[in-house]
């Protein structure tokens, strides 16, 4: 039998799938000593990283500029993808949502892999394989994080998080613990690893990217974008995405969009450049009073005619407001009920029949 760390090892290898061989090597510039990918066009705009994460890997990573940026798109791409083959969806990115863009790879992806890196005639070699797991998506999210807190100075604030398909896991992983984040776009995204093969309706302990979980706790504006005719993850994964999440932006159902595509059509664009906008014009002070307002308790508010009503509290487990009856306490109905309060012998409705007798209208 099969143990839960087995299944969630098996789920991963159904879950990620590298490119083999990789689209895109790095080798280190002659005359700058920078970072460039072979494969990818050389552009003054695009800086090439190698990132260092707490589980002992490194992770490539591609940013792009733009000048007219105001906010930062940091995108988690899907389980069959590296940057070499992103990197012309990233430039239109860039220019048609007038954004700066941060890509990278997973560990295992793309030349993401191994703990030793060395340069051989110019080109990076890496001393061993590394096999894409959850745990390392985590860390190499939270490496690109820091580095564009660090070496780029953008702040959670200036930042909205995408992530596509599998990327959604890493990208809920981060905006759970961002509560000032400004943004997060979930594109074809998973309800969880095993909901996918699956179809269950509940959370295994070894099941893989909680998204179903997570996303009550991002408290950002969230927009989902789903095609209908997605075979791969089901639309209606999109669609409890956005029923669970806390500020839902109005989604994007993309009529006959598979799971693939969604770029080639133009509410995609047209969509995402309106939520970039609206995010833009939210100012930190607005933010930060949307997030104070989440978490106060829900208060509801009681009218009470003070003219016809009194409160007691007289020895009693609970503050009690019953209607005074119109006889003022004073028939022989009531005569035992005022007797009660004298006494401070009053205590709970259930347990006085003196409040019964009043409540009878005698």
């Amino acid at each position: 039998m099969l143990s839960g760390c087995s299944v969630s090892s098996l789920a991963a290898r159904f879950a990620f799938f590298p490119p083999d061989p990789p689209t895109y090597a790095l080798r280190k510039d002659e005359a700058t000593g920078r970072l460039v990918a072979s494969g990818v066009p050389r552009d003054n705009a695009l800086d090439v990283l190698l990132l260092d994460t707490t589980r002992g890997t490194k992770v490539v990573a591609f940013y792009l500029r733009n000048p007219c940026a105001r906010l930062t798109l940091l995108y988690s791409h899907g389980n069959a993808a590296d940057l070499g083959q992103l990197y012309d969806l990233f430039v239109q990115l860039k220019v048609n949502l007038k954004v700066n863009l941060m890509g990278y790879d997973y560990s295992g992806y793309g030349a993401s892999t191994g703990k030793e890196c060395v340069f051989v005639e110019g080109f990076l070699c890496l001393s061993f394989q590394v096999q894409p797991s959850e745990e390392n998506t985590y860390a190499d999210i939270e490496a690109v994080y820091q580095c564009l807190e660090t070496e780029y100075g953008i702040s959670q604030e200036e930042l909205i998080l995408y992530g596509q398909s599998v990327g959604s896991g890493p990208t809920l992983h981060l905006a759970s613990r961002l509560p000032r984040l400004r943004g997060v776009v979930l594109h074809s995204a998973i309800l969880s690893g095993l909901r996918v093969v699956c179809h269950v309706n509940f959370t295994f302990c070894f099941d893989i990217y909680k998204n179903v979980k997570k996303i009550k706790k991002v408290k950002c504006p969230v927009l989902v974008i789903h095609g209908t005719d997605d075979d791969v993850v089901n639309w209606s994964h999109g669609n409890e995405l956005w029923k669970l999440a806390r500020e839902p932006y109005d989604p994007l159902w993309i009529k006959g969009g598979g799971h693939c595509n969604l770029e080639l059509y133009p509410d995609f664009i047209r969509h995402l450049s309106k939520f970039i906008r609206e995010m833009e014009s939210v100012t930190t002070k607005t933010r930060l009073k949307k997030i104070r307002q989440s978490l106060e308790p829900t208060k509801t508010a009681y009218r009470v005619n003070t003219a016809t009503t009194t409160t007691f509290t007289a020895n009693c487990c609970c503050r009690i407001r019953v209607r005074k009856p119109s006889c003022n306490l004073s028939c022989s109905c009531c005569h035992a009920l005022r007797k009660c309060f004298t006494f401070g012998a009053f205590k709970c409705p259930a347990c006085c029949s003196c409040f019964k007798c009043c409540c009878c209208g005698g």
